[in-house]
């Protein structure tokens, strides 16, 4: 599909649905000047079970396939160790498969071709002796007070943290150079570390890297959607009956549409879902719950959608 698509409307893909974007010159300059593949890698650590969540990265890496890019993702298994000994050493290896087994299921699951997807294991390289130098020279050229900044929206905070805290944000940084790619992409509470890389690496004479974050889709307990936190996500393993309880315990105010975990969830994710598999584009249907509501809603764009809420339509 990209082939047929121009350069312009490949950017416009890329951009749609973001959050922020950082250093867009870096992007575009690659789109249209060099007319190639744009290279980007998605990190995750392999701590819990992935939840519906993911969906909104998904669907942005789906984006960016269907866009031509090339897409690297890193299952972050050191990660994992170093924030707070969330993934076990033990667990690692086999989280690492799960996490490979349903992210690329995901990526299937929405019609997009894959031939440009690469998933890498952290430990794969990160245990090298060239990269281990690298992290030597980034410490001594970044301060703990930098460190433990760029962390402290990703990084679990306790009340007597470990060096481990102030590694992570800069394997995170040392990882756009050893994945060679072209831009970073993560959600905005990933601001700070991209920040960091950004003034860091070209201090150990690399490039600096353009940055793409999707929103923070709310909870559905109406905080951040964490893995900690059962009430606040659906799992991908839970059954039918467990996701309707807690759709039915979601915190969903009538008339407040900020915040609403699932107004969110239909914004980042049913939408363009259903535009990635059907073409066009997407639909989301509210049914009447008595015939004599009238006829289903249908909405085509969240700004209508919010509209109504708002009105308790």
């Amino acid at each position: 599909m990209a082939d047929s698509m121009s350069a312009q409307d490949r950017l416009d893909l890329i951009y749609e649905n973001l959050h922020e974007r950082l250093k867009e010159e870096i992007i575009e300059d690659v789109i249209f000047k060099q007319n190639r593949s744009l290279k980007i890698y998605w990190g995750t650590a392999t701590t819990g079970r992935p939840h519906c969540g993911y969906f909104v990265p998904m669907v942005k890496l789906a984006h960016f396939l269907r866009a031509g890019c090339t897409i690297k993702i890193l299952l972050a298994d050191i990660h994992g160790f170093l924030d707070n000994l969330k993934a076990p050493i033990e667990l690692i290896k086999y989280r690492a498969e799960y996490y490979r087994f349903v992210i690329t299921s995901l990526l299937k699951s929405l019609n997009v071709p894959i031939d440009r997807l690469e998933v890498v294991l952290g430990s794969s390289y990160q245990l090298s002796a060239e990269y281990t130098m690298d992290l030597f020279r980034l410490s001594s050229v970044v301060s703990e007070h930098d460190a433990k900044k760029a962390g402290a929206e990703v990084v679990r905070q306790v009340a007597n943290p470990t060096l481990s805290g102030l590694i992570y944000p800069l394997m995170q940084t040392l990882d756009e150079q050893y994945l060679d790619v072209d831009v970073q992409f993560g959600g905005v509470d990933q601001r700070k570390i991209f920040t960091l890389a950004a003034e860091s690496l070209p201090k150990l004479n690399y490039k600096e890297r353009a940055h793409l974050m999707n929103p923070m889709v709310p909870g559905l307990s109406g905080g951040k959607m964490s893995a900690s936190d059962p009430d606040s996500k659906i799992d991908l393993l839970d059954p039918p009956h467990v996701v309707e309880k807690k759709l039915k315990k979601a915190h969903c105010a009538p008339r407040e549409v900020e915040g609403n975990g699932i107004i969110g969830f239909v914004e980042y994710v049913l939408l363009s879902v259903d535009s990635l598999k059907n073409g066009g584009k997407g639909k989301f249907v509210v049914e009447r719950r008595k015939p004599e509501e009238g006829e289903p809603l249908v909405y085509e764009d969240i700004a209508t959608l919010k509209a109504d809420y708002e009105a308790d339509k």
